[in-house]
Formats: C-alpha cells, structure tokens, sequence
C-alpha cells in the first residue's frame, strides 16, 4: 500500500526521490519502494527522513510507534485486596499510627473505621500532638454527587445520612492544632486513606458498595508514580472543600 503521507510531504517540499536519498544517504531506490509500496525503513533512517522532511515519524511510519511495555506489577504496589471487607482493621490502625508528617482521608462517610476501632479520635489527637497533619474530608450530605452515589449503591437517603454520622464522629475534633475536618462535594472516585508515604485506596465501582470494591496498597517510591496521583488527588480535591466547625 502507498504511504500517502510521505508522498504528500515529499511534495509539499519539494524533494524528489533521488534528493531525499542523496540526503539520508540511501539508495533511491530504497525511497521509491517507502513511497510507493509502503515499505517502512530502519528506525535511524526514518528518523532521519522525518527531521528532513519536516514531519512526525509516526505519522509517515506508524509502525514505528512502540508501546511502552507494561510493567507486571508497580513498585509501589504493597498489597491488592479483592474488596474492603478483607482488609483487617487493623491495617488502617497500623498504618495511620505509624503517621509522622502527613494523615489524609478522603471519603464520602467510612464510618466503619469509629464503628470497629472507637479510639480512632484518640489516635489522630496523638498522631497530631507529636507534629503530623491530620486532614479528613467528609462527604457533604446536602450534595448532588453524595446524593448519586446512595442512588447507584442503592443506598438511597442512606449515604446521606452515613455521612452525617461521620460528621458526628469527627466532630470532638473540632478545634484541635493539627487537625483539620472538611465537606466536599466532588465525585469521589476512590477513597483515600493516606499516612506519609504509604496509602490505602479504596476503588469505586458502580452500583458497589465500598465494602465490596477493590483497595490497592501503596508505598511510594520516587516521584510521579501512583502514589503521588493519588496525593494529587487529594490536595486538589482539599482545595474545594469546605471547613467543617464545631456545631
């Protein structure tokens, strides 16, 4: 098959078939067949062709496109857990209470973590107390993204209303140096449960319960992986919430 597009920028430039050989230093011969019967040429001389004609690579040999090859698994997954349920308690506890600079949730209610470990408050006063930052973000109940998320896991008013608990939960927090407790009304994605370098992420399914969904382990190892997606993440949703006082 004709390569068009090769035929079209020799044109445009005014090269013929000897020029461009003479250029790149093959015979002309060799740029005739590339033109006419689509015949793709070594990667060095294609490169040096493009940078000639003043054109992309890939888009005069496509087949030169390589597909960055996939890693079997990321450095910095720890852990894939098949739902939330699997997960020990524990786990949270642990991670968080090895916090030094940094505790951020993200969450629309995750009100099992008051519910199976009560001394959670008593764990983020301490964790705050020696000097790490401590921002949670609840779900605003009165949104319309909350309010989608209880009709898609068929929780209906129910979400809305976890989410107020959480609240509750929360607010004996209210007023303590290091932590800080806000609302959002984004669409939340993934729930996030970072402490330092290490962070759970609880994945949202439609029409799942979180419980149910999937949650992946990270440690971050370097700049711009997964973890610092997810931290991104955060911060920017951060951003738009609203600060949450007392009453």
């Amino acid at each position: 098959m004709p390569n068009e597009r090769l035929r079209a920028a020799m044109a445009a430039g005014g090269w013929t078939y000897a020029a461009l050989a003479d250029k790149v230093e093959v015979d002309q011969k060799s740029v005739e067949r590339w033109v006419n019967s689509g015949r793709t040429p070594r990667r060095a001389t294609a490169m040096l062709a493009a940078e000639t004609l003043g054109e992309d690579v890939h888009a005069l040999w496509p087949a030169l496109r390589q597909a960055r090859p996939a890693r079997a698994v990321s450095p910095e997954l720890v852990a894939l857990y098949d739902q939330r349920a699997d997960i020990p308690v524990s786990t949270f506890v642990d991670m968080l209470a090895q916090a030094h600079e940094h505790i951020d949730v993200l969450v629309y209610a995750a009100v099992f973590l008051h519910e199976v470990y009560p001394r959670l408050n008593d764990l983020l006063r301490e964790r705050a107390a020696d000097g790490c930052a401590v921002r949670i973000a609840i779900g605003d109940p009165e949104s319309v993204n909350v309010q989608q998320r209880g009709k898609e896991e068929k929780f209906g008013h129910g979400i809305e209303s976890r989410c107020r608990l959480a609240l509750m939960h929360y607010r004996p927090l209210a007023g303590v140096s290091g932590i800080e407790v806000r609302t959002h009304a984004t669409t939340l994605y993934n729930s996030i449960y970072r402490a330092d370098d290490q962070a759970l992420v609880n994945a949202h399914v439609w029409g799942v319960n979180a419980y149910g969904a999937p949650v992946w382990h990270l440690r971050r190892s370097g700049e711009g992986g997964m973890f610092d997606t997810y931290a991104s993440s955060f911060d920017a949703v951060w951003e738009t919430a609203t600060p949450k006082t007392e009453g």
